[in-house]
Parts: C-alpha cells; sequence; structure tokens
C-alpha cells in the first residue's frame, strides 16, 4: 500500500520538480532533511511490538505519509528512504531495522517512477546513472550488515540516520548557500 500511493505521489511530485530550477531545489531539500533529522533525534515511545500492528488508523496514517513522501520523493527527484523511513516508523511504530527493510520496496518503486518521467523528459546522464547504481548496491551491502549489527542498541539506528542526514544537509546547504541568499 505504501510503495503504492508514493509511487502515485513520486509521479506528481516529478512534475512540479522538473519545473523548478536546481539550485532551489538543492536549498529546499537540505532544508528537508533537517527538519526530518531533528524529528528522529526526538524521542518516540518505544516500540513494544515486533512488528507493524494493521489498524484502519494505521492505514489512513500511512498511506497520507507514502502520498506525501512520495510528492516529496519526485520532487527532489531521489528514492526518499530518508522520508519513508520515518513514515513507517511514525505510522505503524515498527522497529527503525524493520522499516528499513521495508522501506526498500519503495524506494525503489518511487525511484523507478521518477526515473522514467525524467528518462521520457531526456533529462538523465546515463553514465552519472549507472556509477551511482554501482555505489548505490555496494554501499547497500554495506549499510546493511553495519545496520544489523546496530539494531539491538538502543536508539543507535535512529541517531545514526539522524547524523549523516545532517551532515549532508550541512554540506548541501555549505556548497549551494548562494542559492539560500538569492
Amino acid at each position: 500500500m505504501f510503495g503504492t500511493i508514493g509511487t502515485l505521489g513520486a509521479i506528481g511530485g516529478n512534475s512540479l520538480g522538473k519545473a523548478t530550477d536546481g539550485e532551489s531545489l538543492i536549498a529546499l531539500f537540505a532544508g528537508l532533511m533537517l527538519l526530518v533529522a531533528v524529528l528522529m533525534l526526538k524521542p518516540g515511545k518505544p516500540s513494544i511490538v515486533k512488528g507493524p500492528v494493521v489498524t484502519l488508523r494505521n492505514c489512513v496514517l500511512a498511506a497520507f505519509l507514502a502520498l506525501l513522501a512520495g510528492l516529496a520523493s519526485g520532487f527532489f527527484g531521489i528514492g526518499g528512504g530518508f522520508l519513508i523511513v520515518p513514515a513507517l516508523i511514525l505510522a505503524t511504530r515498527m522497529p527503525i531495522i524493520e522499516a528499513i527493510g521495508s522501506s526498500l520496496l519503495a524506494v525503489g518503486a518511487f525511484g523507478l517512477a521518477t526515473a522514467i518521467n525524467y528518462s521520457l523528459s531526456g533529462l538523465i546522464d546515463w553514465r552519472v546513472a549507472a556509477e551511482f547504481l554501482a555505489g548505490g548496491i555496494l554501499g547497500g551491502l554495506l549499510g546493511t550488515l553495519l545496520a544489523n549489527r546496530l539494531s539491538g542498541y538502543k536508539n543507535v539506528l535512529n541517531r545514526l540516520f539522524a547524523g549523516i542526514i545532517i551532515v549532508v544537509a550541512c554540506y548541501m546547504l555549505y556548497r549551494n548557500g548562494g542559492a539560500l541568499l538569492s
């Protein structure tokens, strides 16, 4: 459900993103990253369940968050994992390690929809895309090993996840500070 609804949002967001200049997209994206990181650092209620509990309330919340994550994913031209993971945790209270694993299907669907839309507009550098794909596969394998090792430690993955997002967002703002001042 999350992947399907989010993919529809990604298609809509992608059309808006193509109409926005790149410097503004980077500045907005960095701001969104910082917001998500701060929300991830906020202590939440501990999860007492081993997996998600399906209720009408969390299905509606998950659908709403999927649409928002998809819109942002398409708008910024990203897979959206840093949005999907917190959304799944918020909607279902699943542990972060399960949210990370569950987010991968949605990331793939969002990314594929966005890539097809950009491709149809002739806006993909295939050499660069292939390099990022290869790096992403290697990083994904290494990240999986690290996440599995750290998942047993209380809140370590949440803090690490938020810390990485903050570092990347600050770097993006530093490199593109001119867009914020104009």
